[in-house]
Formats: structure tokens, sequence, C-alpha cells
């Protein structure tokens, strides 16, 4: 692919046969993208939670057996991590201004003009999903849904922003450092999988652990910056007319703001789904508990299981009608538990 913008420049590695990592300059500044799969599919955008990337935030999900074939066969993916959260980062002056949660949106912008794509499917975590929120408001012709897991939508209230403070402060003055460890698991898992004196942590906590020691402390400073002077923007979410489907963990910190979010959106295009004994970041904790709810709101747009297409994947993304029993609280998983979900008994249409 050529680089047909000046002010877009990319560096390429190959990290596997499926997997391409791409360094590309936008107007704010460099951001990875790690693309994986076929390009002439529709794309499916995916923004982790802080001091996270997507092998991080994102692998319990599409890894797990039966999500795999689900996205990666209807999608190509492109992660995009926050500045400096790529692995092998090179690390940002903690001293320069912070971007603002306006330029990470914009940095979306340009990440999807660089590839000349279209309208997407958006995908994000937490912190990640007020980036990707914040670009469905300010680019509305470009998003045709949004998957979003533990979302934010407020300003920080004060118990967060000094909690944010006290880890920005950490991370300055000592770096990535095992109290900072702590506090960031305690943000993304339930105490469950965190582990106790008498239990030990789980593996998929035991790796996040490993992997918040190759960050740069300065990168995660950034970010904490950023998301610490976000806007409001509750007034805004009414306003959001692609499909939103919201997955929350009932112990994570911010599921009572994931419930405000849902009670502001359009009532006819969202749905909640609260994940029981779980955290924050659903997709690493209980993907499980993530497919069938995922196959349902995909349906509406036309994708389905391998074994169940009639229709090429290939075929640009059109939301057609969809029924109102696809998102009835037994085909969401009502029944099996550990899901339960909260939607409006109006019909999901466009």
């Amino acid at each position: 692919m050529e680089d047909s913008n000046d002010s877009v420049s990319i560096d390429i590695e190959m990290i596997s046969p499926s997997e391409k990592e791409y360094m590309i300059k936008t107007a704010n500044g460099c951001v990875s993208v790690s693309v994986m799969g076929d390009p002439d599919k529709p794309a499916l955008v995916t923004y982790p939670d802080l001091a996270l990337n997507h092998m991080s935030c994102f692998q319990g999900l599409f890894f797990c057996p039966e999500a795999f074939p689900l996205l990666l066969h209807n999608f190509c993916i492109y992660h995009i991590s926050p500045p400096g959260h790529e692995l092998g980062a090179a690390i940002l002056n903690p001293d320069e201004p912070a971007l603002s949660m306006d330029d990470l949106a914009d940095q979306v912008a340009d990440v999807l003009d660089y590839f000349g794509l279209g309208a997407v499917m958006c995908m994000g975590v937490t912190a990640g999903s007020f980036v990707l929120t914040l670009f469905a408001m300010k680019y509305k012709h470009r998003v045709l849904g949004l998957i979003l897991i533990s979302p934010l939508c407020k300003g920080p209230s004060w118990t967060e922003w000094l909690y944010n403070k006290v880890l920005s402060n950490l991370l300055y003055y000592y770096g990535m450092c095992s109290v900072v460890k702590e506090l960031l698991l305690m943000r993304y898992f339930s105490k469950e999988v965190r582990g106790s004196s008498q239990e030990p942590e789980s593996v998929i906590v035991q790796g996040c652990r490993r992997l918040l020691g190759e960050r740069q402390s300065p990168n995660v400073f950034h970010f904490i910056e950023a998301i610490n002077g976000r806007p409001d923007l509750t007034e805004g979410l009414r306003k959001i007319q692609c499909r939103t489907l919201i997955f929350v963990g009932e112990n994570s910190p911010f599921h009572m703001e994931a419930l405000h979010m849902t009670s502001k959106l359009n009532r006819r295009l969202s749905a909640l789904v609260e994940v029981q004994a779980c955290g924050s970041i659903v997709t690493e904790e209980q993907p499980h508990a993530m497919l069938i709810p995922l196959e349902y709101f995909l349906m509406g747009y036309g994708f389905y299981r391998p074994s169940q297409l009639n229709v090429s994947p290939r075929s640009p993304l059109s939301p057609s009608s969809i029924s109102p029993e696809l998102f009835s609280p037994e085909s969401m998983g009502l029944k099996l538990k550990p899901i339960k979900t909260r939607i409006s008994i109006e019909p999901l249409v466009l």
C-alpha cells in the first residue's frame, strides 16, 4: 500500500503470517495499529483500556475457539494501541502535554483514512470505549456499530480523579512499580481471579501482570492524564444512531457508569449485558459470556458463523432491520449464567 498522504508514514513489521503491525503518523502523533485478517473484509476497530494493548486486552476473546470464527471469518481486525502502549514502544516525554481524548478520537479517524476505510464496527474497553464513543459522536457516518465493555461516558468522579492522580504520581516518581500494578489489576479484574492469601491468582492475571511490566511508565502516565481530563458525553449519547451493545462486569468499578450510559442511549438501538462475578475486562476474564450476545448483535448486520453463512462476508456492512426476537432475553442468554441482560422491549430498528 502506497502512502498517498504526506502527513502519514508507515513502518511495517511482520508479526505473524496473519498479523502485521503498522506505525502510522497522524496529525496528533504516531499510533501503532496491528492488523489481523483479510483487508478486503469489513473492518472491526478495537481500542484497549489504560496500560493495555490488544495482546493483554482482547486476546482472550479473539482466540476463544467459538469467537475466533465469528470475528476473524467476518472481519479484518484493526487493533489500535494508545500512544506508546505497543510492544517495544519508545518512551514519551512525561513533561510534554498529554493528548486529549478528542485528539485520540481524531487519531482513530486518521487511521481509518490511512487504510481507506469507510464505516467500521468498533469495540472498546473502559477508557478505550470512551475514545470510540467520542469518535462515534464526532464521526457519525464512520461508525456502524459500537461494542463497549465496561464503558465510560461521564467525566471522572472525585474518587476516580483522585485514584488516577495517585497512579500518575506513582508512575512519575517510581515507574511501573508493584503498587501501580496492583492498582491497575484491581481496575481490570474481579477479586475472584486476583486471588488472595488462600487462593492463588489466575493465569490471566499473572499474564497481565507480566505484560504490565513491559509498559513504559511515562506512556501510561500520558494516557491517565487524558482520561482524567475527559469531558462528559452524557448529553450527546442520545444522538448516537448506530446500534450499541454494552457488556459490563458486575464487579467492575465502572458498573454504575455503564448503567448510566445505557439509560442515556437510544433505547431502540442499545442493549446491556451484565456479567456476574466479573470485573471490567470481560474480554479476558469471561469471554464466553460475550458469545451469544455478540452473535445475535452481528446477525443484525448480516454476519453469521461460517457454518451458517449464506452470503459472502466480503459484502459491505449494511445493517438490515432486525427482528425483536434477536435481542430477546432468551436469545441473548438470560438463562445461561453468568449472563443477565437489560434491554428495551421495543424492536431494534433503524
